[in-house]
């Protein structure tokens, strides 16, 4: 009997071994089918790029920054800049706490506004494995996993999805370039605070160069808490063109990189502002019908639920024609480097055969792609805001240089907000340092 029992645990025993052995075998086989889907250790630690500008390695391309889009399967947008006429086929590097997954071919987007110029703002995208929590991505011309030994990686931002109501911001500013050591100082000052009279709360400006007037009154806006400024040497890396036709300005990149500060700016801030306003330093979006911002895109999101994307015209107001009376030539601004909005109240016409320029207010998370004047890529419905209830008033050089002042039509929008924006405006420049 003891024999008996004795057999009957060595064979129980020897079932076990056997199924644990079997177990043991058929896992090993599933994690060799499924490489893919269970990253390798790297042992080398990557290099992560702290640079708004990374070049990818063995290209004349350039990444700028990477950001996953929850719109598209929770794939990584990578806002990139290449160039048109010489494109390898590139590959995607994922790495986060369990390593870094073998390569995958990457999606490459170029944007189809380029203005003729060499290179392009693109989207490349990588698709990103759900199961895994990938916290940096890196592209380059080799499958080889080795090959991104020395290539920086940059960080995967937008990884949470968030809902409008927690959004820091209402309105932001994507100012998309400052170059060629710009002062205009005054103009600045009173556009910014115009900003905030009508409820912008973030300001995001792309620095190349600027004016050493100007530079203090950066610091005073950052610290201020309503600017964020993104250093943007792309004249370190190419030779970007001053204007915007290849054919005249020549250079490898449009307008200093406009275009890809414009669709970086609209991602970078997609989960954090429930509107973006896209439009140069000399413009401001001006409700004609309200009295800010927020009353303005209420009442028309209410009259146009589907729309995310709202264009604005462009209206020329000639800084070489000045209001008659001088109110606003004031002593204190006489020594501030630049331009007077309050003194330029002269308005040239719109005409018949001639479409104004446009700029735009986005709901980001509508947007897949855009240009200056037109998104490129929606996921909503456009309207065109009629220009008697908004419109961008931009104090530059005439468009229609011909016209005399009495041909112009007179505009005294600014004065409306003249007693709190000249005061804001003293505080700001006392505060810089500009004013005793």
């Amino acid at each position: 009997m003891d024999i008996a029992y004795s057999m009957l645990k060595f064979k129980f025993g020897l079932l076990i071994f056997f199924a644990v052995v079997c177990l043991y075998w058929t896992w090993s086989i599933y994690i060799k089918l499924n490489t893919n889907k269970y990253p390798a250790k790297i042992h080398w630690q990557i290099l992560i790029s702290h640079q708004t500008i990374t070049p990818i390695k063995d290209t004349t391309h350039l990444m700028v920054s990477a950001y996953k889009d929850h719109r598209v399967d929770g794939a990584i947008r990578i806002i990139s800049i290449i160039r048109r006429d010489d494109l390898q086929p590139l590959h995607c590097f994922l790495c986060g706490g369990h390593g870094c997954f073998p390569a995958s071919v990457a999606q490459v987007e170029m944007h189809s506004d380029h203005f003729g110029f060499p290179f392009v703002t693109t989207d490349v995208l990588c698709q990103s494995p759900s199961m895994y929590n990938v916290t940096h991505v890196t592209i380059s011309i080799h499958s080889d996993i080795k090959a991104t030994q020395n290539q920086h990686f940059l960080s995967i931002q937008n990884k949470e999805l968030r809902e409008e109501k927690i959004f820091p911001y209402n309105f932001t500013v994507c100012i998309s370039n400052l170059f060629g050591g710009y002062n205009n100082v005054l103009q600045f000052v009173q556009t910014m605070e115009m900003y905030k009279l009508l409820g912008v709360q973030r300001v995001v400006i792309y620095n190349t160069s600027c004016g050493q007037d100007l530079e203090p009154v950066l610091v005073h806006y950052r610290e201020e808490g309503i600017l964020e400024i993104v250093e943007w040497p792309i004249d370190q890396f190419l030779n970007p063109s001053k204007g915007w036709r290849f054919e005249e300005h020549k250079g490898d990149l449009h307008y200093y990189g406009q275009l890809t500060t414009l669709n970086e700016c609209i991602y970078r801030y997609m989960y954090q502002s429930k509107y973006v306003l896209l439009h140069d330093i000399d413009e401001i979006v001006m409700p004609y019908q309200h009295a800010n911002l927020h009353l303005l895109l209420e009442d028309l999101q209410h009259q146009h639920p589907r729309v995310g994307v709202f264009v604005i015209e462009n209206h020329i107001f000639p800084k070489n024609h000045y209001e008659d009376s001088g109110k606003f030539k004031l002593p204190q601004w006489r020594e501030i480097p630049g331009i007077n909005i309050l003194e330029h109240i002269y308005r040239e016409p719109s005409r018949e055969a001639v479409i104004n320029p446009t700029k735009l207010i986005v709901n980001p998370r509508h947007v897949v792609q855009t240009s200056v004047h037109s998104v490129l890529k929606t996921l909503g419905e456009t309207f065109w805001v009629p220009p008697d209830v908004c419109r961008l008033v931009h104090v530059r050089v005439p468009l229609q240089g011909s016209l005399t002042k009495d041909q112009l039509l007179v505009d005294k929008k600014l004065w409306e907000y003249e007693k709190e924006l000249v005061q804001n405006v003293d505080n700001t420049l006392r505060k810089s340092g500009l004013l005793l």
